[in-house]
């Protein structure tokens, strides 16, 4: 009987999960259609940036031009949708949590959205334009003449400001794992090191192989990651009260 009522609870979880991933799928998608009409003042912005200037672009086939505005609708679609998917998460392992750590888990779903904003931005105008400058320097001193196609400037672009945006919720997902005790201050800075190692490398692959470069993303990157421990730290020092409050009036109890 207890094996059924084991085989009846993963088959009710696996069944759970789809209707999320569904409900997932169509946000998504909403969200790429309504992409799709941005598209093109996303594209006019960005095409008349700094960072653009001096290339003429061009499309190589013609698919190119359609390629490039579902890129930006997919891109538009992530931000749009990351918190709802970040809610059917939630909304999934909620079951398995205590009350109080399901609102205050829920608490930090607004937030995804904030932090893959800002992380965007901070790629875009820091980052990208660092790459580009010196892609371009490699590409002119080589004696090379440039021409530069649609799909591949759009391409280098997401490819650098996609990864680092998501790596900016980085902090929720410590506070997060930290409410469930998955993780502590403590372990955080045990695992220092690593985690430094894992963050310079990241960085030096997504930008330019040079110093500069490597050093202007890898210092925030390491900022955020310290700023992780310190919000880890404030929930564990929470929940350390909390369970000796709940110790103590157990205690008080038992004492009766």
């Amino acid at each position: 009987m207890s094996l059924e009522s084991e085989e009846m609870s993963v088959v009710d979880h696996l069944t759970e999960l789809r209707r999320r991933i569904i409900y997932v799928l169509i946000v998504f998608t909403a969200g790429l259609i309504g992409g799709l009409f941005v598209a093109r003042p996303v594209y006019l912005y960005l095409i008349d940036a700094d960072q653009a200037q001096g290339f003429v672009l061009h499309a190589f086939s013609f698919w190119d031009g359609i390629g490039m505005y579902m890129k930006i609708a997919m891109a538009v679609s992530l931000a749009v949708s990351l918190p709802f998917i970040v809610y059917q998460l939630w909304a999934f392992i909620s079951p398995g949590l205590r009350p109080e750590e399901q609102s205050a888990a829920l608490r930090y779903v607004p937030y995804v959205a904030v932090l893959f904003i800002l992380g965007l931005l901070f790629a875009y105008y820091i980052v990208f334009p660092m790459a580009l400058s010196f892609t371009i320097t490699i590409t002119r001193s080589m004696g090379l003449e440039e021409t530069y196609g649609i799909t591949e400037y759009f391409s280098f672009m997401f490819s650098l400001c996609i990864p680092l945006a998501l790596l900016f919720e980085l902090p929720l997902i410590v506070m997060f794992l930290t409410k469930l005790r998955v993780l502590n201050p403590l372990r955080l800075r045990r695992m220092r090191r690593y985690a430094y190692f894992a963050l310079v490398f990241i960085a030096v692959v997504i930008t330019p192989p040079d110093f500069i470069s490597d050093f202007l993303v890898t210092i925030p990157l390491l900022i955020l990651y310290e700023f992780s421990v310190f919000l880890s730290a404030l929930v564990y020092r929470r929940q350390l009260a909390e369970d000796a409050a709940r110790e103590a009036r157990y205690v008080k109890q038992q004492g009766r």
